[in-house]
Parts: C-alpha cells; sequence; structure tokens
C-alpha cells in the first residue's frame, strides 16, 4: 500500500458502453483503493434498476451493488448512496424507492414525468455527500448514449453536467468491437457532454496487452482522450453479481470447488423471471463440493440434492410461470429437500392473498407448507438477529407478503417454517451465516443421502478477499495518478469535440 493520499476533495462517474460492462466492479475497485489509501471515499448510483437490494441500517433499500461499493470503502450501507432504485415487477412497471422508501409503481413512460422531482433529490444527496466526504465515486447506469433517454437523465451524463464530474468510460472488451463501442459512446454525445469524457477504461481483457497498443493508440488519436488502463480478466470475480444473467452460460454460480467428501451436493436454483436477490445462493457456491446451479426447466430438477426457490419481485406471476412451464409440478414432485427465500417462501404456502403486487386476489400456492399469506401495502424492511439450529444468524428482509396463518415450526426464532423436509424463510442473506449454512448444507446432504462434507470457507473472507482483489486491480493496471488529478482538477479543459456528436431530438 502507497502511503495515504493528500486531502482532496471531488467526484468522478464511471459510464459504461453496455449494461455490464464493468462499472460496478470498477467503481467498487475505485472505492477500496483510495480507502486502502487513507481517501474517505463514498459510492454513489443515483438511479440504479435491479431487484438485488439490501437493507441499510436506518431500515431504508437500496442496490446490492451499493451496498458491496459501501464495504469496499469500509462503510455502512446508507440510503444517500443509492437515492431512486427501480424494481421492476413486469415488463412495463417497476417499483420506484426513493431514499429507501417505496414511493409507488410507475411504467416507462409515467417514470420520464417524474424525473424532474427526482433530480432534484439526486443533486441534493450528491451535494450532501460531497461535503461529508472528500470523494464520491459515482456508478452511471446503462449507457451514458441512450439518446433516447438523454433529454431526462439523471444518472448519466445529466447527472455529470449538473454536478460538473469528470467521466471515465468503461468498456467490455469480452462482448468484442470493445473500441466502436468506446467512440461510438463519446460521439453520440452532444459537444456538452463530451467536454466531460476524460478517458476510456477496457475491462477483462485475456492476452498479451501488446496486441492491443495499436488499437490503444488510434483510438486515443481519434478521440484526444487517454486509454486509462486495461483490466485483465479475473475468473475469481463473480460474487455479488448485479443480476442472475451475469451467471455462466450453463447457469452454474461461481467457480466450484473439489468435494471434502466422496461427493457433490448438487443444487438447483429455479430463475425465476422476475427473480429478487439471486446473491442469496453464493455463499453455498462458495462452500467445496457444492455445484449451484440456476435452472428453467423441469428436467434438470431430474439429479437435484436439493432444490431453492428464490426471492422473486413478482411472486404471484412467477408462481404462474411455474405452472406454466412445468416447473411447479416438478418441485411437488421433488423428493429431496426443498428451502424458499422470501418470495419463494411465499410460493411454496397453502394460499397467497395479493391485492398489492398482482392483485390478483387469492392464488393457490404450491402447498407444501401449511401457510397462508397476505400481501400489505406496507413493505417490511430490517436487519434482524435471532438464532436458527442453535446458530446466532442475521440477515435482512425485504417483503409485502406477510404470514398470517401457520402451522408449520418456525425456523429461525419465531419466523418462517419448517416441516420435515421443506423450509421456507422472509430473510435473506441468511446463508451467509458460516455455522447456519453449514448445518444447512450437512442437512440437506442426508435427507439426499450424499456422501458430503462441508468445508471452513468464511463467506466474509470470500468477500473482503475480492475487494481486496479489485483494489490491487486498480492499483495495478489503472493509471490512478491520472485519475485522481480528475478527481482533484475535474476534466481538462479543452477536450475536442468528436463528431457527428447527438442528433436534433426527436419530438
Amino acid at each position: 500500500m502507497m502511503a495515504a493520499l493528500a486531502l482532496m476533495r471531488g467526484a468522478l462517474l464511471i459510464a459504461g458502453t453496455t449494461s455490464d460492462a464493468g462499472k460496478s466492479v470498477l467503481t467498487a475497485g475505485l472505492c477500496r483503493f483510495l480507502s486502502n489509501n487513507g481517501v474517505d471515499v463514498v459510492p454513489f448510483k443515483a438511479q440504479n434498476m435491479s431487484n438485488n437490494s439490501v437493507v441499510t441500517l436506518d431500515g431504508g433499500e437500496i442496490g446490492r451493488a451499493q451496498a458491496l461499493q459501501a464495504a469496499a470503502c469500509g462503510k455502512e450501507p446508507s440510503v444517500r448512496f443509492n437515492p431512486v432504485l427501480l424494481k421492476p415487477g413486469g415488463d412495463r412497471t417497476s417499483q420506484v424507492v426513493v431514499l429507501g422508501k417505496a414511493i409507488g409503481e410507475v411504467s416507462a413512460l409515467s417514470y420520464r414525468e417524474r424525473k424532474a422531482e427526482l433530480q432534484h433529490t439526486v443533486l441534493s444527496t450528491l451535494d450532501g455527500l460531497r461535503r461529508d466526504h472528500e470523494v464520491v465515486i459515482c456508478e452511471g447506469a446503462g449507457s451514458p448514449a441512450e439518446i433516447n433517454l438523454r433529454a431526462n437523465d439523471i444518472a448519466n451524463m445529466g447527472l455529470a453536467t449538473k454536478a460538473n464530474i469528470p467521466v471515465l468510460v468503461v468498456g467490455d472488451i469480452d462482448r468484442g468491437g470493445v473500441f466502436a463501442h468506446l467512440f461510438g459512446t463519446l460521439a453520440l454525445l452532444d459537444a456538452a457532454d463530451q467536454a466531460l469524457v476524460a478517458g476510456f477504461v477496457i475491462n477483462k481483457f485475456r492476452g498479451d496487452p501488446k496486441l492491443l497498443e495499436p488499437g490503444l493508440k488510434q483510438l486515443e488519436q481519434l478521440t484526444k482522450r487517454p486509454i486509462l488502463g486495461v483490466l485483465p480478466w479475473r475468473e475469481e470475480l463473480w460474487l455479488d453479481a448485479e443480476d442472475s444473467l451475469s451467471y455462466t452460460a450453463d447457469g452454474v454460480v461461481g467457480r466450484p470447488k473439489p468435494p471434502v467428501g466422496e461427493q457433490w451436493l448438487r443444487i438447483a436454483v429455479v430463475r425465476l423471471p422476475r427473480i429478487s436477490n439471486a446473491t442469496d445462493v453464493e455463499a453455498l457456491a462458495c462452500e467445496p463440493g457444492v455445484s449451484v446451479r440456476f435452472v428453467t426447466e423441469p428436467s434438470r430438477l431430474a439429479d437435484a440434492d436439493l432444490v431453492v426457490l428464490p426471492g422473486s419481485k413478482a411472486t404471484v406471476d412467477d408462481l404462474a410461470w411455474l405452472h406454466r412451464t412445468g416447473l411447479a409440478q416438478a418441485i411437488t414432485d421433488f423428493s429431496g429437500p426443498i428451502l424458499g427465500i422470501c418470495g419463494g417462501f411465499q410460493m411454496l404456502s397453502r394460499q397467497i392473498e395479493d391485492d398489492v403486487e398482482s392483485k390478483n386476489g387469492v392464488t393457490k400456492g404450491l402447498g407444501l407448507l401449511d401457510v397462508d399469506i397476505r400481501f400489505r401495502q406496507q413493505k417490511t424492511l430490517g436487519r434482524p438477529e435471532a438464532t436458527a439450529w442453535g446458530e446466532p444468524v442475521s440477515g435482512y428482509e425485504i417483503h409485502h407478503g406477510q404470514v398470517v396463518r401457520s402451522s408449520e415450526d418456525p425456523l429461525i426464532g419465531d419466523e418462517g417454517a419448517h416441516q420435515d423436509r421443506i423450509l421456507g424463510t422472509h430473510w435473506h442473506g441468511l446463508l451467509e451465516n458460516d455455522g447456519f449454512r453449514r448445518k444447512f448444507l450437512m442437512w440437506a446432504a442426508e435427507r439426499a443421502n450424499r456422501d458430503f462434507k462441508t468445508g471452513t470457507v468464511s463467506f466474509a473472507h470470500e468477500r473482503a478477499a475480492q475487494l481486496n482483489l479489485l483494489g490491487d486491480l486498480v492499483a495495478d493496471h489503472l493509471d490512478t495518478a491520472k485519475v485522481i488529478e480528475l478527481l482533484e482538477r475535474g476534466a481538462p479543459k479543452g477536450l475536442p469535440f468528436v463528431p457527428p456528436g447527438a442528433p436534433p431530438a426527436v419530438e
């Protein structure tokens, strides 16, 4: 680690050529690097669209990526780090969460009309963070070159121009065409936006960096902006994916390690259309001998030892999807252990009364737990602690559905349900508790007649190791001196305009 950096004040926006280009991980890496060097740094994402969220200490809800970035800074998550969170509940509607609290549902078109009022919240929150901390590393959303959305943008160049923040654009070379992506992103911005784009970063490069050098030089000549780093591909970086589609093509979660015992434990996680907090199962994938795979059709349950029904932002709609695909019958026919988490727990119930989310009234559940669920307008948000199976556990709750009747034994304290081989809980993060996770896996292996032994994995250590790796990648492969200069001085004056620029707005 280098000596502590001199006191600085500044902000930087990390934009991406596409979704999943590396904005979240680069932001986390910069946060870790700066924090390791004595800088009081915090993350900020003006607007996130994700069903992966966490609960803050003050009882608010923010995107999970911002919680990870907060951990990279050595800080507790705060609603200030993600003032606007959109949680898709259908193809055309999303729940809007502002400063941690749900304020209603919007369509894509009606949300445009609300952006003006939300812009004030975003800018005032960012101003407060800049006053209270030395550095704010902002993460953009999607691409800054979405010209159909620029007029009402509050997360990318709209934020950068209002707050006068320099911008780095990151592109994922693994997708192909990275030079076109970087150049095209810049060339589709208007002059005022381009004036703040101060450099580029290439992410996920595999191979000899010398092969890239001609392209790097040509891009710099074309844009008169530097490439500030080429970050290498590291297969160890997989925890806390922003969405479940970031996992491997065959649905495998993580990088499975060889078993301690004689056999693997095979876990099938149903990838629901509106899956939420898919990261709940990542702690299982850290254990040696545990193979975790997302599945979308019934045959993939045939050789599973354990089935997990994860959370959902649209419980009743996703339950209907289970029936349409045949997965509902496959789950009820499955003879091994089943764990339902949040929305998945609700699907295992006898019935769901929902006049809030789906507005479908009473719907029959899978009936594997003698529990009745009723949705309420007020969302439960909490960070509870209790004891489960003799182990101290903590987690977080984010749900409208409430248990209104149960004949089952509770799973955690007086929460959840445990009936023979079926478990259900509203707690997210439960499996991150090492002692409980090991007992749960041994219980599942015994029920599945598998010769399986747990390891000694510390999930907190695994997450910290990934954050440290991100910080090291930034230190080793990014021009951190130029990044610090951007933080201290802002974007250089006189950055040239690259035609054609943004096209005229279409009425």
